[in-house]
């Protein structure tokens, strides 16, 4: 078994002073200790260490070679301690983050963005998923976190209600036809070409869900795999609608959420994490900030 740490210690206080007297007060103990303690550190080597024939102390060419890597093994040390102390005041940090598609498109800017301005020295890797993938990259300790949709979860997941995400009808901003905020009835989709996300979105599940009970079979133009290809295909057309988050719809000068009546079922977005998994302060100070910035965004209450 090698020397301790306080080993390396001593031996590196008494080479930089030259003298045992200084290095025993510097280090706290008394010269026969801090004597004794080199004695036994220089049999575990196997080398001399020290030169104590002269007027002064100084290193042998073992001890020399000794102390270089002495001094490196403390510096290291001591740099993992403050690296410790910088997670734990979030100068640094690294956060694994997942979110499924919609909440790409309005949820992770703000995140991302008030995150990295309150902790800049925390990095981010934010990858978009479908909810199987961010649940089985969870529990495989591929990700720190996920944003996704309360429903039954894989086991070992726990879910965290962060708020209600409600959808609507959406339209061009610049369209002739001006509904204010009157709720449109259902059976009028009917009568309306709509733009929709493709079967592979879970909000389109959802949508094709809620026309179905309604016994609503709006004609579908066009389908798109992408949120940013469907929100600039509806902005530019007077004859094109879509269905998706009021947020999202909020969030776009060129669109316009109109309500629908019945309204479309609620989901309740919800923060993932693996049940039992250590949780750093990077993924703490991600979650109070969502908490927040839902809540300041208006968004709706879980």
């Amino acid at each position: 078994m090698g020397p301790e740490l306080r080993h390396l210690r001593y031996l590196t206080a008494v080479v930089e002073h030259g003298n045992f007297t200084r290095a025993a007060e510097e280090l706290r103990i008394s010269q026969p200790t801090l004597s004794q303690q080199i004695k036994q550190m220089e049999r575990v080597v196997g080398a001399q260490l020290l030169d104590r024939s002269g007027r002064g102390v100084r290193p042998t060419d073992a001890g020399e070679a000794y102390v270089y890597y002495a001094k490196r093994v403390l510096r290291d040390m001591a740099a993992a301690d403050r690296a410790v102390l910088d997670v734990a005041d979030l100068s640094r940090g690294h956060l694994r983050l997942a979110m499924t598609p919609t909440f790409t498109v309005y949820l992770t800017g703000p995140l991302v963005d008030t995150l990295r301005s309150r902790h800049p020295g925390i990095t981010v890797d934010v990858r978009e998923m479908t909810q199987d993938r961010i649940e089985a990259s969870l529990l495989a300790d591929e990700l720190d976190l996920g944003i996704a949709f309360a429903g039954p979860h894989q086991a070992g997941i726990s879910a965290m209600a962060l708020f209600t995400e409600r959808l609507s009808l959406v339209v061009s901003a610049g369209g002739d036809e001006v509904r204010g905020d009157r709720p449109l009835p259902v059976s009028e989709l009917a009568d309306r070409q709509l733009a929709l996300l493709s079967g592979d979105f879970a909000t389109r599940g959802h949508i094709d869900d809620y026309l179905a009970v309604h016994r609503v079979a709006p004609p579908v133009a066009v389908e798109a795999n992408s949120i940013q290809a469907l929100t600039e295909i509806v902005r530019r057309s007077s004859l094109l609608d879509t269905v998706l988050p009021d947020a999202i719809a909020e969030d776009h000068p060129h669109l316009r959420p109109v309500p629908l009546d019945p309204p479309l079922p609620a989901r309740t977005a919800v923060l993932l994490r693996r049940e039992s998994a250590y949780e750093s302060a990077a993924a703490r100070a991600f979650a109070r900030l969502a908490r927040d910035l839902v809540q300041e965004r208006g968004y709706g209450r879980p």
